[in-house]
């Protein structure tokens, strides 16, 4: 078992144990307690009680943060025609058709963060399943990334501006990054309120019983900080 650091401990020793905590101190308890020298992401993890077994208790949904991820996010645009300029004015890193699909295929390239897929492009992306699912980089139309040719540019600019897509596992947990430890506290709580709005909105009709049993939140390097379910809840725009 690999031993723990000074700072590591000293990270853990600001939370207190057994407290659960408001959103905005556990915020600002995160900020305080990241000791990592990059800019660390802050995430969100909610266990749910749903049974991700079942297709009609599936939870995904996309959501735009209001203050972004404060992460680049480069962006890949299968598309044609008067769409292809659109694209790169709204900002698409990529754009392009079958050359980019045979080089994703040949090389082996995912020096991307995201796709955009025009509809009539999916038959050129479809081949791709098999590379790009099991990374999480397949386009959907669930996932908003999947659209006609005239929306491929405000997909484009929505994915830059900080809209990202959330997914229960197999363990029924999501886990949504929320912004970077450098962000004020107040951006923080209105990324999280956007994302537990979003949760809430998406609950499947079948789910019975309790649907949000607990809430964490912790930067990438720092300790899990529980939170106020009541408070976080209430959250909900």
């Amino acid at each position: 078992m690999a031993r723990m650091g000074k700072q590591q401990k000293a990270a853990i020793a600001k939370v207190e144990e057994g407290r659960r905590y408001a959103p905005s101190e556990a915020l600002a308890l995160a900020k305080e307690a990241k000791f990592a020298k990059f800019d660390e992401t802050v995430e969100l993890h909610i266990r749910l009680g749903v049974d991700p077994r079942h297709a009609d208790q599936q939870v995904r949904g996309v959501v735009a943060l209001p203050h972004g991820t404060g992460k680049q996010v480069r962006v890949l645009v299968f598309t044609e025609g008067e769409s292809v300029k659109e694209a790169e004015e709204a900002g698409a890193d990529y754009v392009g058709g079958d050359e980019l699909a045979e080089k994703i295929r040949a090389e082996n390239w995912l020096e991307f963060d995201a796709i955009v897929a025009s509809q009539p492009m999916m038959r050129v992306v479809g081949r791709l399943g098999p590379l790009l699912g099991p990374r999480g980089l397949m386009p959907s139309p669930k996932a908003g990334t999947v659209v006609m040719p005239q929306d491929v540019a405000q997909a484009v600019r929505e994915l830059k501006a900080g809209r990202i897509e959330f997914r229960v596992d197999k363990t029924a947990n999501i886990h949504v990054p929320i912004g970077k430890a450098s962000f004020e506290v107040d951006q923080l709580v209105d990324n999280m309120g956007a994302v537990v709005d979003a949760i809430m909105r998406a609950k499947p009709a079948t789910a019975k019983g309790t649907y949000v049993k607990n809430a964490t939140l912790a930067t990438t390097m720092g300790p899990g900080i529980r939170l106020d379910l009541p408070a976080t809840l209430a959250m909900v725009v």
